[in-house]
């Protein structure tokens, strides 16, 4: 094997949320198609609010402790060894949330299509990826008409 992490050995995040911490192990041993990433939940904590990928899609396996997840379909539990699966689109829709009183660790692995859009349902916030760590994010009371928000960069553009 020419690049080799083990999961189970991670101690150090490369983003620390609070709740949530994650490290990107697909770049790590040199995937260039898939991602994955490594996630710890703190009892209480969600990784994110309940939304869906457009260009997308993402497999989740739990590796330890206990998760509530959110599909269109209702609210269950998954644990240890549980897979799901959640496709580009409306139904992919998902959300993740600690309910028990000890830490989760769970795998997300995807395709890494970019530029990517994300919904966050709920939240009507949508989010725009240039690639994994670098997009914009529009909260619902930013949105407007797309041809008045064309209108007026065009209006706004320095004509050089």
């Amino acid at each position: 094997m020419r690049d080799e992490l083990n999961i189970f050995k991670i101690t150090e995040w490369e983003r620390d949320l609070g709740p949530v911490r994650g490290t990107r192990v697909g770049p790590a041993v040199g995937a260039q198609d898939l991602g994955c990433a490594l996630y710890e939940l703190d009892p209480g904590g969600q990784a994110a609010p309940y939304h869906t990928h457009y260009a997308n899609e993402e497999l989740l396996i739990v590796l330890d402790g206990t998760l509530e997840l959110r599909t269109p379909d209702g609210i269950c539990e998954v644990s240890r060894g549980s897979v799901a699966a959640f496709p580009a689109g409306p139904g992919g829709v998902h959300r993740l949330r600690n309910g028990s009183d000890r830490p989760a660790r769970y795998l997300m692995v995807s395709t890494m299509r970019f530029p990517e859009v994300a919904e966050q349902l709920d939240t009507g916030t949508i989010l725009a990826l240039k690639n994994p760590a670098d997009g914009w994010a529009f909260p619902a009371a930013s949105a407007g008409d797309y041809m008045a928000l064309i209108s007026a960069a065009i209006e706004a553009d320095p004509k050089s």
